[in-house]
């Protein structure tokens, strides 16, 4: 099922660029790699957000006057840490910061006004996550976030996420680095509510910072 939804995405993004291919001046298909930075916003455990990485495609396209259209298919991994305790033989449990992984993919559609043309642009709009579960190693499984909650219990987030975002794109015609920020409207959290076991309202919205660099074909 993932294989195909990922395929149909592909495909999508191909015949967009093939029907504007008649603007190459400005309409292109462009490769993104960089690094992004996640902050889960939530009051129920404490958060160190770490250095994750993205690489994806982006279709930028002539739309009206001064603004463009700008498709992107981005896969991310974003990474954070939580501080847990490991019980001992002793009167001073070990404190240990567990990482966190989490694997996802992203599709947008951005509106971009361009400032100067081929240099200067600021984009706006929504994208959709689509996550996997966090990602933990096993022998931190048990350690303990707060009170009967262990690190593996908070590893089965929503799968589907709805962030607006807002960023800015600047360089050359066929280099640019983009920065962005995405707000997380949907509970990240809430798929953990109503587990067996778990009595704490979860709650979190995230906030995701992304510098890409953009290079255009």
């Amino acid at each position: 099922m993932k294989n195909k939804f990922l395929t149909a995405v592909f495909v999508l993004i191909s015949i967009t660029a093939s029907a504007q291919y008649k603007y190459r001046d400005s309409n292109r298909i462009g490769i993104i790699f960089g690094l992004n930075q996640i902050n889960l916003n939530t009051d129920d455990f404490t958060v160190n957000p770490e250095l994750g990485w993205n690489v994806g495609l982006s279709v930028r396209g002539n739309f009206y006057n001064d603004f463009d259209m700008v498709y992107t298919m981005q896969f991310s991994e974003n990474k954070f840490t939580v501080p847990t305790t490991v019980p001992t033989t002793n009167f001073f449990p070990k404190k240990v910061d567990v990482d966190y992984k989490l694997p996802s993919a992203q599709i947008s559609l951005m509106l971009s006004y361009k400032i100067v043309e081929n240099h200067l642009s600021v984009e706006f709009g929504p994208l959709v996550q689509v996550n996997g579960k966090f990602v933990i190693d096993k022998t931190d499984e048990e350690n303990v976030i707060s009170g009967n909650l262990k690190a593996k219990d908070i590893v089965d987030i929503s799968k589907f996420n709805f962030y607006p975002a807002i960023g800015i794109t600047a360089g050359v015609k066929h280099v640019r680095a983009n920065i962005q920020y995405q707000y997380g409207v949907t509970n990240l959290l809430g798929n953990l509510n109503g587990q067996e076991g778990i009595s704490t309202n979860f709650k979190s919205h995230p906030g995701i910072i992304s510098a890409n660099i953009i290079v255009y074909l």
